[in-house]
């Protein structure tokens, strides 16, 4: 088995044009993404990390880093298919891992990726795995407070006692009963938080892209659930209670939050 990071990024976003190469410090986005990449791998020879572009300005700039890139078709529909096409031209296969790190995500603890990796090198029959942080209560309470005004925005995940996912939503799942006595007893709230990152075996990243999207993953806007409608399990990574949480960055209002976050 065989692991790659992949990195997929597009320069045509409607919403933000050119975010890879938009400057984020003193570094491009997609620089931030790579180099978070390269500290969790850390000196292991046996992960690839590369990126994955259909456009000639990303992967000039990124050869002129010397990253590893590969151009991959305009007409791959979502950053799925990239990573696939990608994985194709590396010649990986069915049974070889493949992480999807979004070219988008600068602020996704190396903890995470780290995590994803290490359920892979300890566990070889996972065939998906994703992080996933157990919130406190306080970050709970600030959660509920943003989904008053965003309230599609972040994700969270019920785990079965064997660290699966049962299912995903942008609902704050599960309710809670008897909430007052629960906060009393643990500083810890039973609502966990998903982030953005996953790892595949190759034949179930095929398989996802061979199969139309559910009824469920449509209303939810969540593409994991098309593995769960599907019966593929899904292996959540519980990641450090004290890791920072933050979404990627989809416009120009994102990267000064980002700047901001990185500032302090």
């Amino acid at each position: 088995m065989s692991i790659s990071i992949i990195i997929p990024a597009r320069f045509g976003s409607t919403r933000f044009p050119g975010k890879p190469l938009a400057m984020l410090g003193d570094k491009a986005m997609i620089e931030h993404v790579h180099a978070k990449a390269l500290e969790a791998v850390g000196n292991d020879p046996d992960v690839r990390v590369a990126i994955a572009t259909d456009d000639e300005r990303i992967a000039s700039f990124c050869q002129s880093k010397n990253f590893t890139v590969l151009m991959t078709s305009a007409d791959c529909a979502t950053g799925s298919d990239r990573v696939i096409a990608a994985a194709d031209q590396l010649g990986m296969k069915s049974d070889d891992v493949v992480i999807n790190l979004q070219g988008d995500a600068p602020l996704m603890p190396v903890s995470a990726i780290k995590g994803v990796l290490n359920e892979f090198w300890t566990h070889p029959a996972t065939r998906v795995a994703t992080p996933v942080k157990r919130l406190k209560w306080e970050e709970l309470d600030n959660l509920r407070e943003s989904k008053k005004t965003t309230p599609f925005s972040g994700t969270t995940v019920a785990v079965s006692q064997q660290s699966r996912a049962l299912w995903f939503s942008k609902n704050i799942i599960p309710g809670i009963r008897k909430e007052k006595d629960l906060r009393e007893q643990s500083p810890f709230s039973p609502v966990y938080q998903h982030l953005g990152l996953y790892g595949y075996q190759l034949s179930a990243l095929e398989r996802f892209t061979n199969t139309k999207a559910g009824v469920y993953e449509e209303l939810e806007g969540l593409e994991q659930l098309r593995f769960l409608e599907n019966g593929i399990p899904i292996q959540c990574v519980t990641i450090d209670p004290g890791t920072l949480i933050h979404s990627g960055i989809d416009s120009p209002e994102d990267l000064e939050r980002a700047k901001r976050l990185l500032a302090a």
